[in-house]
């Protein structure tokens, strides 16, 4: 599993049809999306697909937020994520490998370990085709923050776009996330080719407050942050957490960060959504001073890169271009889904997905495990 190799030379297997799925930390639905890819480079991108959560599938999943195996309540959750994800996949009959991430629920990697609540033998019953899935366990379990798993893709991103110099790429889903990448060393797992890291926070708390405060799922289009002002105290004690002066690699649970709540608790809708925001895309700026050498270019994927707040707020505080991965032909609805049906190949293949760089592990590891049809669970 572990090691240097030679990409292609294993076995020889050619591309194949993996479809990749993901159910972020935001709970908005799960996206599906096919890639052809040998687990190296990627051949192609294939059509995609989106199944929306129900209020009522989603008020199950928010119950089950924080809670580990063994603990009550989960099985109405797994039923949500494994019919939604079931749904949805059975729309892609072409599709020879699936990629399955599951719901996050937890994330404790130095303590309890990281928990994505799903089961892929199941999946695999229910589609008739081999599932990758648990990609995070083994990076755990060999010291790493079994986060953030995009890397090793952002670096296939980079060599298909024709990145020559260091380039970004930033996922502001529920959680920041940065991937520094330089596109001229061999493979990911080479040393200097990969650092990530989670940045901070970044929807999952505006979203909570939303919801708290207008009974609203986000602040589409940073509509409400955009009338209000940020209040520089809050700013600044937030920027006081000693998560920002942690050295990479280093990753997030979605509620880390309740703090951030409290400091916003006496502020207008408004401005608790401006001071909000700003503390996200505050977080992306101190974790921009850990790159190696600064990126060409920052290329922003995530619900955040539709947010002209967010965005304008980035571009003012960072010395590189910053646009939406959309300017390079990506689709940033889309990438974590193709991330995972990406990893699948590699995991299928015996490849690592990830390394000290990327999540700390103590050598570049494949995680995940494949679970066939035919098999008892």
């Amino acid at each position: 599993m572990k090691g240097n190799h030679g990409h292609g030379s294993k076995s020889g297997a050619g591309p194949v049809w993996a479809l990749g799925c993901m159910s972020g930390t935001s709970l908005d639905g799960v996206d599906a999306a096919l890639i052809l890819t040998d687990g190296a480079e990627i051949v192609e991108f294939g059509r995609s697909g989106y199944r929306p959560y129900t209020e009522a599938e989603r008020a199950v999943l928010r119950g089950v937020l924080g809670r580990w195996p063994g603990d009550p309540g989960l099985e109405a959750a797994q039923e949500v994520i494994q019919r939604a994800h079931a749904e949805l996949l059975r729309d892609f009959p072409e599709a020879e490998l699936v990629g399955f991430h599951g719901q996050t629920l937890a994330h404790d990697p130095k303590g309890r370990g990281t928990h994505q609540l799903g089961d892929g033998g199941m999946l695999a019953e229910a589609l008739g085709r081999p599932v990758v899935w648990d990609f995070r366990s083994a990076d755990v379990a060999l010291g790493g923050e079994g986060a953030p798993l995009a890397p090793f893709f952002h670096f296939a991103c980079a060599r298909r776009i024709g990145a020559s110099d260091p380039v970004a790429f930033l996922n502001l889903g529920g959680v920041g996330n940065l991937t520094w990448i330089d596109p001229s060393q061999p493979a990911p797992e080479a040393e200097g080719a990969l650092l990530a890291f989670d940045t901070g926070p970044a929807n999952a708390p505006i979203n909570d407050l939303m919801m708290a405060r207008r009974g609203l799922d986000c602040d589409r289009d940073g509509a409400l942050a955009a009338t209000g002002r940020v209040v520089e105290g809050a700013l600044e004690l937030f920027l006081e957490e000693t998560y920002f002066r942690r050295m990479p690699p280093k990753s997030l649970d979605r509620d880390d960060f309740d703090l951030m709540l409290d400091l916003v608790r006496e502020l207008s809708d408004a401005d608790a959504a401006a001071t909000m925001t700003a503390m996200a895309a505050a977080a992306v700026m101190q974790g921009m001073e850990h790159c190696p050498v600064p990126p060409a270019r920052l290329l922003v994927t995530g619900g955040g890169r539709l947010n002209p707040v967010m965005m304008a707020m980035l571009r003012a505080g960072l010395d590189c271009p910053v646009e939406p991965v959309e300017a390079v032909g990506l689709d940033g609805d889309m990438l974590e889904a193709q991330a995972f049906g990406y990893l699948a190949v590699r995991v299928a293949r015996g490849w690592p997905t990830s390394a000290p760089g990327t999540t700390g592990v103590a050598v570049a590891v494949g995680g995940g495990q494949i679970a066939r049809p035919d098999q008892p669970a």
